[in-house]
């Protein structure tokens, strides 16, 4: 009887799984598990890098600038901040160069000490283009940007989530490196080390301390998935007892998905935390709660770089359709309002956070619905910079929040 496979079909295996173990050897080396950021107020200039990306990302990314040129003007003319734009991070120069980010554009990503991305397009298997890694793949692990944090806040739900998903391993680490033999038999890789999710878990457990939050609640699938998931719940535990103060629970994510939606439990969340294919998954799901994947922002935070994003594509149907000028840029300004922060600009990312709310949720005079019965990205804008440069920006958002908490108690 003759083996359905060969001899030369292990090898391939073999030598595969050895070049990804000895890359990820070498990559546990330079793992540091401790949590530092830069120190921004003693850096001047501090140069803010915005690259538009593709497909909608350009015309969202062109009203966000000018949603950051209108908070730190006066910043920008004393020499404290420069915002420089990037270009070729399209997917026609990736794909020109056959490279996740081109040497050139990592060039000038190096430049800047924080970045605000617009979405980036990632080819799929079997389409026209080549396979090449995703941007943002690229960009956390270059940076080693090794947690991403996405907030969802829908008050008058009860709703005030904050997600720290893990974002240099799990299955997005070898996306692209996975193997394919006989045309029948493909596997892809799960990465989980000890250093990786000791970090994420630290920096979760460390933010519900300081924001006295005082709850974690841990996501896997570790009944299932063992070694892996298994080795982060492990993690999990022995991270907890460095936090007595902190409340924390574990879940899986099947049904933790399916608590979200739950009127009276999905209160009881408030940080989470997850390996990074779970995170993308539910942090969309999530968002949902929000107004959709089009208004939620995200950071991707490392020790000496940050990334600043929306959790959303860059949407090529839309440009297909000639609906690019519809786009929601809301999601990329959340984003921004995160950068913000991250630098030490909290007043002004605050004043940026009201300015949403009042209108995505509150006022909401202005609608975009990504079609031509709604308003344009740059319609939009217009509408948050006039309600930005209201003097009562905050006595109008207060009274807006006190109706949202009357209502929270009648829910």
């Amino acid at each position: 009887m003759i083996p359905y496979y060969t001899q030369s079909d292990l090898d391939l295996a073999k030598n595969h799984l050895q070049e990804l173990l000895t890359e990820q050897f070498e990559r546990l080396k330079t793992i540091n598990d401790n949590i530092t950021t830069p120190d921004y107020s003693r850096i001047k200039p501090i140069i803010i890098g915005v690259a538009g990306g593709d497909g909608i990302g350009p015309i969202i990314s062109v009203q966000t600038m000018r949603v950051l040129n209108t908070l730190l003007n006066e910043d920008i003319n004393h020499g404290k901040v420069i915002i420089k734009e990037i270009h070729g991070l399209t997917i026609e120069n990736r794909v020109k160069h056959m490279k996740a980010v081109p040497d050139d554009v990592m060039e000038q990503l190096r430049e800047c000490h924080v970045l605000l991305k617009g979405p980036t397009t990632t080819p799929e298997m079997g389409s026209s283009l080549p396979n090449i890694e995703s941007a943002n793949v690229y960009i956390r692990k270059a940076f080693d940007l090794f947690a991403n944090v996405r907030p969802i806040r829908v008050p008058r739900l009860g709703i005030d989530w904050v997600f720290f998903r893990e974002n240099t391993e799990g299955e997005y680490m070898l996306g692209n490196r996975g193997l394919l033999i006989k045309n029948d038999l493909a596997l892809d890789f799960k990465i989980i080390t000890r250093k990786g999710a000791t970090r994420i878990l630290r920096m979760a457990f460390d933010y519900a301390q300081k924001t006295k939050r005082n709850k974690v609640t841990v996501v896997t699938k570790a009944n299932v998935i063992k070694t892996t998931d298994g080795l982060f719940l492990d993690v999990a535990r022995k991270v907890a007892n460095e936090y007595p103060n902190v409340q924390w629970d574990s879940w899986y994510v099947d049904v933790f998905a399916a608590k979200l939606i739950d009127q009276k439990r999905r209160r009881d969340f408030k940080v989470v935390v997850l390996p990074n294919l779970y995170g993308d998954i539910i942090t969309d799901e999530a968002a949902e709660f929000q107004g959709g994947v089009g208004t939620a922002g995200s950071a991707n935070i490392g020790s000496n770089y940050a990334m600043f994003e929306a959790i959303h594509g860059s949407a090529p149907r839309m440009i297909e359709e000639g609906r690019g000028r519809y786009a929601d840029p809301s999601s990329l300004m959340r984003a921004a309002a995160m950068l913000l922060e991250h630098i030490g600009m909290s007043e002004k990312a605050e004043r940026l956070h009201m300015a949403l709310d009042i209108c995505c949720q509150y006022e909401a005079k202005v609608k975009v619905t990504g079609r031509a019965d709604g308003a344009t990205s740059e319609q939009f804008t217009d509408y948050i910079i006039e309600v930005i440069n209201d003097p009562q920006l905050e006595a109008k958002w207060k009274t807006f929040k006190q109706k949202e908490l009357e209502t929270i108690t009648t829910y």
